[in-house]
């Protein structure tokens, strides 16, 4: 009986301790929540399904526990996915809203592509995908701050 309280009890803990990130697929709702925390919006293009840089970029740097604790005083998440595969196909509604995001943010067709915007959607900056640690890849975007 000691054990089933004790393993549940662990598996409460370590599921408490799970930290997930708040991506938004809105442009708009990422605007007010920039506006009004007074910090820039990521925007990400990405190919979850298909582009190997867009999927090292999410398993390496936005799944990570640092970028993760650190996003989340400093960054407003946004994804403009693209996937391929049919299962993972998006609405029609979310598919028209992140091609609006590309026709003005990714007109060349990047991916992966960081953008880091203002609350007015002003461009702060642009990267991609890095081969270097969370805390690396996180100086990378306060430099584009500046």
């Amino acid at each position: 009986m000691k054990r089933i309280i004790f393993s549940l009890f662990v598996i409460v803990i370590f599921v408490n301790g799970i930290q997930a990130q708040n991506w938004l697929t809105d442009f708009n709702e990422a605007k007010v929540i920039s506006e009004k925390k007074d910090i820039p919006i990521l925007l990400v293009f990405s190919g979850s399904d298909w582009c190997a840089p867009c999927i090292k970029l999410d398993r390496n740097i936005w799944q990570s526990r640092t970028f993760i604790e650190y996003s989340k005083d400093h960054y407003v998440l946004l994804r403009a996915d693209f996937p391929r595969n049919k299962g993972n196909q998006l609405s029609k509604e979310q598919l028209k809203k992140n091609e609006a995001l590309a026709e003005k943010y990714n007109t060349r067709g990047f991916f992966p592509l960081v953008v880091l915007l203002n609350s007015s959607g002003q461009v702060l900056g642009t990267t991609g995908y890095k081969n270097v640690s969370p805390s690396e890849y996180i100086k990378i975007l306060e430099s584009l701050k500046e």
